[in-house]
């Protein structure tokens, strides 16, 4: 029996121990990276003959002080108080739509299969990647500040990568349990068995996480001049090196070589995946079993579609534009749209996903005439 409720907790408990030694990192690698930078610190050049203690605590200071501007997706305040309602009520429905569909496959006992188990760990990911950029670009819009810290910069670079990729894994992961369910029914129980799946779950979390850790470190050897105005709503690596003075050729390389690795891997997967799928799904002879087959496959393909298409969408816009407006447009499509259209492509898609989601709504006392819908 797949505990889904214990295994979200323990993914829970790895990111945040991670996201401490992130945060021992860059106390630690805090003396070394602001002693060589000239333009993020203008107190270099009149700390000799000052104790170490005090140098490092006024470089702390500095560093502790240090703003970035996130330019949002508008700078008209007239269309800002729509786009905060409309995030709002976005951020809303991709939280409350994931978190019924971690409930209800927590909830259920049939739903306990490798499937649902994969499905509940891709909702809670949405959840967090939701989490960790929405809030903050609502609180900017609430106060009128468009503010962010270097340290919460950083860490909002590490959890977006951590969370995006993580996704980008589970898409894999999932496409390689409907190839295994569908090429090979007779194994699947076999194959698919508890430990492999967990061991799955906690792979993909590592090579995000070692992944996440190797940008934001290496972020903090670089220096930063005055013009520090990201053109996104969030902190995007690929933005914050371009506000960098100095050298940004190794970052270069390794965002662009472990893209292609850490993303070109699990997208092998998918294509293997769905090719072996659909190859062993035209030799079915009766129609009925190809659409049997189709269906239980159909709402992750649009899911990755959707996740894929749009990552791409993005990266194509970011070469043929270079208005700011509409590159942090263009990043709501994949940053925002698919965590929240994700719950509503399983759930009408699903038999089994929407008989659980009634019962646990009608568990409800608020709402126990949805049950008997």
């Amino acid at each position: 029996m797949y505990k889904v409720e214990h295994m979200t907790l323990f993914l829970e408990m790895t990111i945040l121990t991670w996201s401490l030694e992130l945060h021992t990192d860059l106390q630690c690698l805090l003396r070394t990276d602001l002693q060589s930078s000239t333009c993020r610190t203008d107190v270099s050049h009149h700390c000799s003959g000052m104790p170490e203690s005090f140098i490092n605590t006024e470089l702390r200071n500095k560093t502790d002080t240090l703003q970035l501007i996130l330019l949002g997706l508008t700078e008209d305040p007239e269309l800002k108080p729509l786009i905060f309602h409309l995030f709002l009520i976005m951020y809303l429905v991709t939280v409350l739509g994931n978190l019924l569909i971690v409930l209800a496959v927590s909830s259920d006992s049939h739903l306990h299969t490798p499937m649902y188990f994969f499905l509940s760990n891709l909702s809670f990911t949405d959840i967090c990647l939701s989490t960790t950029t929405i809030p903050k670009m609502l609180v900017n819009i609430q106060k009128r500040n468009q503010s962010i810290t270097y340290t919460g910069c950083l860490y909002q670079i590490f959890f977006v990568l951590v969370f995006g990729g993580f996704e980008n894994f589970l898409l894999a992961v999932m496409s390689y349990d409907r190839y295994v369910a569908i090429c090979h029914p007779l194994r699947y129980t076999a194959i698919m068995n508890p430990c492999f799946c967990g061991l799955l779950i906690l792979l993909s979390l590592f090579f995000s996480v070692v992944d996440s850790l190797i940008h934001s470190l290496m972020v903090l050897h670089l220096s930063f001049c005055t013009d520090l105005k990201i053109p996104q709503f969030f902190c995007e690596l690929a933005q914050v090196l371009k506000l960098t003075c100095s050298s940004t050729l190794i970052n270069n390389i390794l965002l662009y070589f472990l893209s292609c690795i850490l993303g070109g891997v699990p997208l092998s997967g998918i294509i293997f995946s769905y090719t072996q799928l659909v190859s062993a799904v035209l030799r079915i002879p009766s129609a009925g079993g190809k659409y049997k087959a189709f269906s239980t496959c159909g709402s992750h393909l649009f899911v990755i579609l959707l996740f894929y298409g749009t990552s791409m969408g993005v990266y194509i816009s970011s070469i043929f534009t270079h208005s700011s407006t509409k590159t942090a447009v263009a990043s709501v499509m994949y940053i925002v749209v698919p965590q929240m259209m994700n719950p509503f492509i399983y759930s009408l898609k699903n038999k089994d996903i929407k008989m659980s989601l009634r019962k646990l709504i009608g568990k409800m006392p608020s709402f126990p005439l949805l049950y008997h819908l």
